[in-house]
């Protein structure tokens, strides 16, 4: 077929890939069927060992160009791209343009800003146009294409346009003007991954581009299709972040002495038990394509138990499938709770391995040569005939599968009714070839989950350090898995997440919001260079004044990477400014030639440490300072703080409940999301997350409730809230609230006193003590409890009433000495 160019070009820069220490992944769609490709090293997806068809690839028959798509680690794919324009010529080499168009929905709202309508006249225009991707103006005003079906017309019309179209000038003369623009380009853009590659240069072919930016590359002008329509060839460069994950773990194993070299993954065998043991608990997080909650409710079901599995559920788990039970079909037939069916003896063979079900285009191609004996290349073009849906296309194919099949001795109303089941199912139909390339993927990551946890967990976090939300949530999952996670420390951290043990992942410093890459090389590089940092002043004078900080500096202390060094977070606060102006002294006197009087000694000790005093921060303002660096509630959570209060004000954490559908509960919970949505009616509903340091639970409140609870209702703070347990739309268990107090209302009402500790020092503080108790007024009445000499007692005092929440106990103990002061509910 005269490819093999092609396939060199692209062994070529896949084998440099390699031999440079760049991830490369086994590629994607059907290129793994090809053994050539296999041979070239370009895939290491064995096409005989897993029934592989390389005619879904090329054949003959259908004479296209070939197209790999291959992944490469993020991180490096530039490098790859780099390498081949360096090759090749950069004048011979580009990325391909996009065109973004003015599409139905933007262009509306384009329009009303250019005449001047309010935004909120213009959106609400633009959100009465259908939400789907072939949708336009025109089809959503009623005006159809004669091939368009009676449910796409029924999807795409919207009423409410069309009824403000007809009797709205400013409506009308708006969408008239939308209708003359839309389509048109309005931005452009890079490929993701497309990559050109011309025997001359570009522009020879097709005119070529270049942004306005300085770092903007040369692009071709012409499309993917335009260009490929030119007969230039295109490449894909993909970037895939789980090889990146996947590297990442593979070296931290071997540094951290785990393992005696770098392990081969593709060397791995494909029936681990540990890997089929993770999947059957789905302990997926972080496993490619198996981390979704839908995925692992399949994979509970499942319970898979080798690699076909695998390969199964990523072909399995798409909409289609879903919808025509094919999923439950496979899985019922797997553990005997479903006969399978075979539409012919003669399909048995092909559709045996996926227990009856037809799941791959590759065994669509497969019974078509064995019912009715076409070609495997022939079979291809039935394959894409029935994708395609044109009926004289099919009308033709359907008299060549009955003739071949009357040859096999297969009656006209059989091979008919087979026709029609492989049509019906064609559809539905995934290539084995990428499903086989991605399973491997899927499989590396977990046989690393399942053997080297903490490695890959911190691996994982590492790609995600700028996603605050998803590392608070796989920390709770690395939590859950039984592993550590130290918090940060300077004397221990690196910029990524890293392992100290097995069990054990350090925090990284790059997911510390004020911190920046540049700043933790050169702490790590000269901590490994001189040691530990023993105090805040040694640290600011190791660290050169140009890579530090005051937000930096405040960011390593709030997130208790200074912890290390004994002394509290305020005093740190309250110390660094002169630990660096002491530091940028020495370090300019350095510079200049000039040495103190103890030159000799050590950077740290040639000035005096000393600390300023400083009251530690409280509970809460050690919460409020850790979430504003890190993101999210890492040390502790803000329900902590009433765990003792939880017995007495008859109210359990989210972790603790026992869920049966109706059950009554009363939760103490934060509420750490909040969402409004509007009911059929036009009455607001509102939905929330609840949650305590380890557990998530999903609450709703419906309008009839809402209006009574709307004030107490606020994101971030720790309430009350009464209910009934039941399950959701989704089989969910969830929270229907009916009340919602907050949490220091709720301790008022059910306390009996507020309980202050005296001795004989606080003598000199009895002023100052009343007139903090006067200004925190409510109906707790306060109780004294006195030790004088070997004198004790208690008396509660009608003088003050007071609102017993932590700030007065913090207050007080600030002011009285640390715990002395507490709610007593008994």
């Amino acid at each position: 077929m005269e490819f093999p160019g092609y396939f060199l070009i692209v062994a070529d820069f896949i084998r440099w890939s390699r031999d440079n220490g760049i991830p490369v992944g086994p590629g994607r769609g059907s290129g793994a069927g090809s053994l050539v490709a296999y041979a070239l090293g370009i895939t290491n997806v064995d096409p005989i060992k897993h029934e592989l068809l390389f005619e879904r690839f090329l054949n003959p028959e259908r004479v296209s160009m070939p197209d790999f798509d291959i992944d490469f680690c993020t991180d490096r794919r530039d490098e790859v791209i780099e390498y081949v324009s360096k090759k090749y010529g950069a004048e011979k080499v580009s990325q391909i343009i996009t065109y973004g168009t003015m599409a139905a929905k933007g262009v509306v709202r384009d329009v009303g800003r250019v005449l001047g309508h309010p935004y909120g006249f213009s959106d609400r225009i633009s959100k009465s146009i259908p939400n789907d991707l072939k949708i336009n103006l025109s089809r959503a005003l009623g005006y159809f294409n004669e091939g368009d079906s009676q449910e796409n017309k029924d999807k795409w019309y919207s009423e409410e346009l069309k009824n403000r179209y007809d009797s709205e000038e400013s409506v009308t003369t708006l969408i008239d003007l939308s209708l003359e623009l839309e389509g048109l380009v309005r931005n452009v853009g890079t490929h993701a991954g497309g990559v050109l590659i011309a025997p001359s240069k570009i522009s020879d072919f097709c005119p070529i581009y270049k942004g306005p930016n300085e770092s903007d590359g040369v692009v071709s002008q012409f499309d993917m299709k335009d260009v490929e329509a030119m007969g230039l060839v295109k490449f894909d460069f993909l970037g895939l972040s789980n090889l990146t994950v996947i590297d990442k773990t593979v070296k931290l194993i071997f540094a951290k002495g785990l393992s005696d070299e770098l392990i081969d993954l593709d060397a791995l065998s494909l029936d681990d038990k540990g890997v089929y043991e993770l999947l059957q608990r789905c302990d997926t997080t972080g496993i490619f394509q198996l981390e979704s909650d839908g995925m692992r409710g399949y994979l509970k079901k499942l319970q898979a138990d080798s690699f076909e599995d695998i390969v199964a559920m990523l072909a399995l788990y798409r909409p289609g499938p879903l919808g025509a039970g094919m999923v439950d079909d496979y899985i019922n037939v797997k553990h005997g709770t479903q006969k399978v069916k075979y539409p012919h003896p003669m399909l048995e063979e092909i559709l045996k391995p996926t227990n009856g079900v037809f799941l791959y285009q590759e065994q669509v191609m497969k019974s078509a040569q064995v019912m009715a004996g076409y070609s495997l290349g022939g079979a291809d073009l039935l394959r894409r005939a029935m994708g395609k849906k044109i009926a004289a296309e099919m009308d033709a194919q359907r008299d060549v599968f009955v003739k071949g099949a009357a040859e096999r001795e297969i009656d006209v109303k059989k091979a008919n009714e087979i026709f029609d089941l492989i049509d019906k199912f064609s559809g539905y139909g995934f290539n084995k070839s990428h499903s086989v390339a991605y399973a491997y993927i899927s499989y590396q990551t977990a046989w690393l989950k399942a053997h080297y946890p903490a490695a890959f967990m911190a691996s994982v976090l590492s790609g995600m350090m700028d996603d605050t939300d998803r590392v608070a949530f796989t920390v709770k999952e690395v939590q859950a898995m039984g592993l550590t996670v130290d918090g940060p420390s300077v004397n221990e951290s690196y910029h990524e997440f890293s392992i100290r043990d097995e069990k054990i992942i350090t925090y990284g410093l790059g997911a510390i919001k004020g911190v920046g890459e540049a700043l933790v090389e050169v702490l790590v590089a000269e901590r490994e260079a001189n040691g530990d940092y023993q105090d805040l002043f040694d640290f600011c004078s190791r660290i050169e004044r140009r890579s530090l900080n005051k937000r930096a500096v405040e960011a390593l202390i709030y997130s208790g990477a200074l912890d290390g060094f004994g002394v509290n977070r305020a005093s740190l606060i309250r110390t660094y400014p002169s630990a660096m102006k002491q530091a940028e002294q020495r370090q300019n006197d350095q510079s200049s030639g000039q040495s103190g009087l103890f030159a000799n000694e050590q950077v740290h000790n040639e000035y005096e440490v000393h600390y300023l005093p400083a009251s530690s921060f409280s509970f809460r303002e050690t919460l409020q300072f850790e979430k504003m660096v890190m993101g999210y509630y890492f040390y502790n959570h803000p329900t902590d703080e009433y765990k003792a209060d939880l017995k007495y004000i008859s109210a359990t954490l989210p972790s603790a409940l026992v869920f049966r559908n109706n059950k009554e509960v009363r939760v103490l919970a934060l509420i750490s999301e909040l969402r409004y949505r509007s009911t059929r009616s036009g009455a607001q509903m509102a939905l929330i997350n609840v949650e305590d340091s380890t557990t998530l639970l999903n609450a709703v409140v419906f309008s009839k409730v809402l209006e009574s609870v709307s004030e107490a209702l606020v994101a971030d703070t720790v309430v009350v809230l009464s209910g009934k347990i039941n399950k959701d739309y989704r089989d969910e268990w969830q929270l229907v609230v009916d009340k919602v107090e907050g949490v220091d209302a709720v301790k008022e009402k059910y306390a009996r006193s507020f309980e202050i500790l005296l001795n004989h020092k606080h003598q000199t503080l009895f002023e100052p003590l009343s007139v903090l108790l006067k200004q925190n007024p409510g109906q707790c009445p306060v109780k004294f409890r006195y030790q004088v000499n070997n004198a004790q007692g208690s008396v509660i005092t009608r003088d003050y009433f007071v609102k017993p929440d932590q700030q007065l106990i913090d207050a007080v103990d600030a002011l009285l000495g640390d715990h002395v002061s507490q709610i007593n509910y008994v």
